[in-house]
């Protein structure tokens, strides 16, 4: 499978741990947020969390994992996020092979960032403008992750949930013009062409178990 750039990696993981550990804030405390202000507070939380957490540091998938199983799924609308990167095929899947799909789908994102971590030194994130209103259920928030070279735009594709913390849930995001489930989506459509939604849930679980393999050796 294609992936983002490498010299990308690092702005994108602090972005999907950022995404990952948005659980951090008191419930009463999310939901008086702006999406903007949340996403400005939290990233920057997540700066700093890595920066003294060694374990993540150094790409513990174990550390990682127990970060995103905590974290992940009051936050990120990642059942949204798997969907859309899967395509039609979706709505044909059965319960089961969509559990399969979003089990694989994060385990591969896991892999994929970990390493990266290594590099968060001095980053830090300013939140740019919002460009929405008052009464959009669905906007960007724009951020730029500053610290050696240029600056690195991410923005977090963000929908509105009233009545659930934190009131607004991430199901995208993008890196210098790369959104996340672009990227996966024709890899993830040639993979069902090929042989249907177990077809893409056997060559994900294959990649998984070979990074595992990379990680204990």
């Amino acid at each position: 499978m294609t992936l983002i750039p490498r010299r990308t990696l690092v702005q994108l993981a602090a972005g999907v741990l950022g995404a990952l550990t948005l659980s951090a804030a008191p419930f009463a405390h999310a939901q008086e947020e702006a999406p903007n202000a949340m996403i400005g507070r939290l990233t920057g939380e997540v700066l700093d969390t890595i920066k003294s957490d060694k374990a993540l540091q150094g790409g513990d998938i174990n550390r990682i994992m127990s970060v995103v199983d905590a974290k992940i799924m009051p936050n990120v609308n990642f059942t949204r996020m798997t969907a859309a990167a899967t395509g039609p095929a979706w709505r044909q899947a059965t319960a089961q092979q969509r559990q399969r799909l979003q089990q694989e789908f994060k385990t591969l994102l896991v892999h994929t960032y970990a390493g990266a971590l290594r590099q968060v030194k001095n980053q830090t994130v300013d939140v740019l403008p919002l460009r929405a209103g008052a009464a959009d259920k669905e906007l960007v928030v724009r951020t730029l992750i500053r610290g050696q070279g240029d600056p690195v735009q991410v923005d977090y594709r963000m929908e509105k949930t009233p009545g659930q913390a934190p009131g607004w849930k991430i199901y995208d995001l993008n890196v210098v013009g790369v959104w996340l489930v672009d990227n996966y989506r024709p890899q993830f459509a040639q993979q069902i062409n090929a042989g249907g939604v177990d077809a893409l849930i056997k060559s994900l679980s294959e990649r998984n178990a070979t990074n595992s393999a990379g990680d204990k050796s």
